[in-house]
């Protein structure tokens, strides 16, 4: 088994597949139940990075060039039929910068990438470096952001064994930005919560330096990480946007 992705039951081999990259500190475990929602022409292909879940005991990335060597070498092969990227967060980051290395040795690109809750990779990290925050001024800040789910705030045990891997994707996160890359041939779809505190629609709006042809922005209700407790409205979206590059046509518009 790769270890990036999980098993996936059967599926049209002919389908589109959608690789969904997570969040800073998060795992694959939200993207589950996607393939229900978004098939059965779509075949959902969480990645799931070192260090949680199923591959806890797996030494983490704190930089991004060893983590996308390690990507591109792993997934090259199930990266050959038609796929899409989906990164929120750090995962956009990731996906974004795993296009630009495969595209700078003519690799299989995907048809598109879909960004969401991510800035464009050369505007400024708007978090302060994880080494100024100790582990209180840290929690305080992904608190705000949503970022830590009320059962690991109340189990003592599991935010102390969170904080060291959200320390370290931050650091991946860090090392992501302010890289100048070509602009991909790709079309970008930038999704953002209305109330998003890190992210507004001129972070998002910012990704049309990244292609060469189509981007978008679209906003949606809720804040950074509400995409993932209420994902009708993203849903209601990324159905006919997916249909589009699984039976090209004319992009669908603004829904």
């Amino acid at each position: 088994m790769n270890g990036y992705l999980d098993p996936v039951a059967a599926a049209d081999p002919e389908s589109l597949r959608l690789f969904c990259f997570h969040h800073a500190g998060g795992g694959s475990s939200p993207y589950r139940g996607w393939q229900r929602a978004l098939g059965p022409h779509i075949t959902v292909r969480p990645v799931l990075l070192p260090g949680r879940e199923r591959r806890g005991a797996e030494p983490r990335f704190s930089e991004i060039e060893p983590l996308l060597a390690d990507l591109d070498a792993r997934l090259d092969e199930h990266l050959a039929a038609p796929h899409v990227f989906f990164g929120h967060s750090m995962g956009g980051l990731i996906a974004h910068r795993l296009a630009c290395r495969r595209h700078d040795r003519g690799a299989t690109l995907p048809a598109a990438l879909i960004i969401s809750g991510c800035a464009a990779p050369h505007l400024p990290w708007p978090l302060p470096p994880v080494e100024a925050l100790d582990d209180m001024a840290l929690i305080r800040l992904l608190t705000d952001l949503g970022g830590l789910p009320a059962p690991i705030l109340e189990v003592p045990a599991l935010l102390t064994a969170a904080l060291p891997v959200i320390r370290d994707d931050l650091r991946v996160c860090a090392d992501a930005r302010n890289d100048a890359r070509p602009p991909l041939p790709c079309p970008i779809h930038a999704f953002g919560g209305e109330a998003d505190p890190l992210v507004d629609e001129l972070d998002l709006a910012a990704w049309r330096e990244h292609t060469t042809v189509h981007s978008e922005v679209r906003i949606l209700p809720g804040d950074h990480f509400s995409q993932f407790d209420r994902t009708d409205s993203l849903f209601d979206r990324l159905r006919p946007l997916l249909r589009h590059y699984a039976t090209p046509g004319p992009v669908p518009a603004h829904a």
